[in-house]
């Protein structure tokens, strides 16, 4: 028993010597290939590796719109003598989003910059009449760098849209949308060439519609966006998520000179109208009937002994010669409806008004000292403005 277990023991001493020399001189024949096969390694590399992304993405954003649109909008640069008068020159004047005649080099013509918007390829554009007004040398450049003097079609100061037309082959176009099927919220961009930097591209959405009593226009019914409008974008192109012109920049409110998010578009629908009033006869024809408003407010009503609901637009002064003078009409009468149309607010007489044709006969109603009276009247041309003195 002994001998068996010295056997044994020494038997264990070898394998253990051993095994301490193989460890020291030849580790690798002791190392374990963990190495998976070829088949778990190929998994292993699917579940640790993200899939590859695809070859092309879909690109999102209005680069497409902006394609469409951008190529028919053009810079002008409009210039005017300078005054006769010696004088320091003007900042540039920030009210409206172009610099209409407000900064010039010393000794120079005054300068004009904004942008406008090429809508038939026989050179038609549109602008606005404050971008233009008193120019006597205008010109356009395009995006693709070409160059043209501009003639002036005629302009339309109440609406603040200008048509002009320029002599150039292959001119871009702008396809025309529908202003009136707009809704707030819906995306649009402002292209133009603010601050004279280059064409430029924003985008918004439209904040609000029929904005009106702003004191910017005579006629207002405008497109309100958060589309950042700056100087030198007046005249250029508001369109809609396909590429569509459907507003012509006009103005913004700021306190800064620069975009606070609040500008103002003239529905292309209005331009579309003035600029074929324009082409067709160099003047828009309007209807005037010669009276100054104010609105009836319940306490004027009460004074009047109309009661305090009564609705109307309140008379405040009638133009010698004019039609109304000319029909009986008188101040302090109510005027509560033109032709078929009632009317309750200024706004209201003067947009009525201005749709009947010049030479036309309409019927009008009017509260006086409380009795109903109707008047026959012949619709002038409306006068050309200087400053607005008569609403209607």
């Amino acid at each position: 028993m002994k001998r068996l277990w010295l056997i044994f023991a020494q038997a264990v001493t070898v394998a253990l010597a051993a095994l301490f020399v193989v460890a020291t001189l030849k580790p690798q024949w002791l190392a374990q290939d963990r190495r998976p096969d070829a088949a778990i390694a190929a998994t292993a590399r699917q579940i640790a590796l993200p899939p590859a992304p695809a070859a092309s993405v879909v690109r999102a954003g209005f680069s497409q719109a902006a394609r469409i649109a951008s190529p028919a909008v053009v810079s002008i640069t409009a210039s005017k003598a300078p005054p006769r008068a010696a004088g320091r020159a003007r900042e540039p004047l920030f009210g409206f989003p172009g610099f209409p005649f407000g900064s010039r080099p010393r000794g120079g013509p005054q300068l004009g910059l904004g942008s406008g918007v090429i809508i038939s390829a026989d050179g038609v554009l549109l602008t606005n009449n404050h971008v233009v007004e008193g120019a006597s040398d205008i010109e356009v450049q395009l995006s693709d760098g070409r160059q043209a003097q501009a003639t002036l079609v005629g302009t339309d100061p109440e609406t603040d849209v200008a048509v002009l037309k320029i002599a150039l082959p292959n001119l871009p176009t702008i396809p025309l949308g529908d202003a009136a099927s707009l809704a707030v919220g819906d995306a649009v961009l402002a292209i133009g060439n603010p601050f004279n930097v280059g064409q430029t591209v924003t985008s918004g959405i439209v904040s609000a519609l029929g904005r009106s009593q702003l004191g910017i226009n005579t006629f207002e019914n405008f497109i309100q966006t958060d589309a950042a409008i700056n100087p030198g974008n007046s005249g250029g192109a508001l369109v809609d998520a396909d590429g569509r012109l459907v507003g012509i920049n006009t103005a913004i409110f700021s306190r800064s000179g620069g975009s606070l998010g609040i500008g103002f578009a003239i529905p292309v629908d209005v331009a579309r109208q003035v600029a074929a009033a324009l082409l067709k006869d160099g003047v828009v024809a309007r209807g005037w009937i010669g009276v100054q408003t104010r609105e009836l407010t319940p306490e004027l009503a009460e004074a009047l002994k109309l009661g305090t609901d009564a609705k109307g637009v309140l008379i405040g002064g009638v133009v010698a010669e004019a039609p109304a003078a000319l029909a009986g009409i008188r101040p302090g009468d109510v005027l509560t409806r033109i032709g078929a149309h009632t009317v309750a607010t200024p706004a209201e007489l003067l947009a009525s008004v201005a749709a009947l044709k010049p030479e036309s006969k309409v019927e009008v109603a009017v509260q006086r000292a409380g009795k109903a009276m109707s008047f026959q009247l012949a619709v002038a041309q409306r006068p050309r403005p200087q400053r607005q003195a008569e609403d209607d």
